[in-house]
């Protein structure tokens, strides 16, 4: 678990109680702008035309009549319009968007971990800040349903710049109720509550089974992605001797001797195997899987995923 490391600064002046309140809700603001901005840039510089081409609208629609242009297809002459103004006029057409993304976010005590740079609840809001800013840049509307062993809350989808902000405080700085992980109940509200087909991206760094119905139910239904989050010391342990290790869901505690190369092995056994049922499962209800290590590029694999999404269609 990475250390804390809050109150760096010193002063000979003592500070009261809500000096220090107000101090955390400054340092809270500027990292939520940070991230706000960090985001909305990787949206309009790399995702939002990469987001519409791997998503395409419902269908296409006539926009207007203009003026032949060289380099233009000559099967989308208006023959009328020409006929009456003695040059070409072509037809233009435009795709009819008005999709709806929803994030389905995980935010059971397991995501607030990190070894490395970033704590998993970090990488997440980021990603999903990007995702939703590319949204809205296509004139998409964006929901959220936060996710814990409960539905902790559900935010319905809208368009416009002040609700995306919402949307990335409120990943950022959520605080759930319950500590575990039901990625069945998650898929089952979601199921419930949006009746037209979406694009759905569920973020959880899967520490949960038995959701499979409930994956192929929503895989049919929606165009759904899964992106596993995760850490590398959840894939990897390292040779740090006797160990005391505490599930941050259950609060259950238990030693276990990490000198030794036959547990390490298991622990990384495990972790493959998991790795490789969750594709299984994901490919067979139809859904796309994406796997993002907190201490990786999650723009790498994000654009990797659109490419592959692009050259499907």
């Amino acid at each position: 678990m990475k250390a804390s490391s809050e109150n760096k600064t010193t002063s000979s002046k003592p500070t009261s109680k809500d000096d220090g309140v107000i101090t955390a809700a400054a340092e809270k603001r500027k990292k939520l702008r940070r991230i706000a901005i960090k985001t909305r840039k990787l949206s309009s510089q790399i995702f939002s035309g990469s987001y519409h081409s791997a998503f395409k609208g419902r269908g296409i629609s006539f926009s207007e009549v203009r003026e032949y242009q060289y380099g233009d297809d000559i099967r989308s002459i208006d023959w009328n319009v020409t006929a009456r103004h003695d040059k070409p006029y072509i037809k233009v057409y435009e795709e009819e968007r008005e999709l709806t993304m929803v994030l389905l976010i995980d935010v059971s005590q397991s995501s607030f971990f990190g070894t490395q740079n970033e704590f998993k609840n970090h990488i997440i809001a980021e990603i999903s800040g990007v995702l939703a800013f590319s949204a809205i840049t296509n004139n998409d509307k964006v929901g959220v349903i936060f996710f814990s062993d409960k539905i902790e809350k559900f935010i319905p989808p809208k368009k416009g710049k002040t609700h995306i902000l919402r949307i990335i405080s409120e990943i950022y700085d959520f605080h759930p109720t319950h500590t575990g992980t039901s990625i069945t109940e998650a898929l089952k509200y979601f199921n419930n509550v949006i009746k037209k087909k979406s694009i759905a991206f569920l973020v959880s760094d899967f520490m949960n089974t038995g959701f499979d119905d409930a994956l192929k139910i929503a895989g049919k239904r929606h165009d759904l992605i899964g992106l596993h989050v995760y850490d590398e010391r959840e894939a990897v342990l390292p040779d740090m001797g006797l160990a005391k290790i505490t599930d941050a869901e259950t609060l259950k505690e238990m030693w276990i001797d990490t000198s030794d190369r036959r547990v390490r092995d298991n622990y990384a056994k495990w972790f493959y195997e998991n790795q490789k049922q969750l594709k299984t499962l994901f490919g067979k209800s139809g859904s796309d899987l994406v796997s993002i290590r907190t201490d990786e590029s999650y723009i790498i694999a994000l654009m990797n995923m659109f490419k592959r999404r692009e050259m499907k269609r």
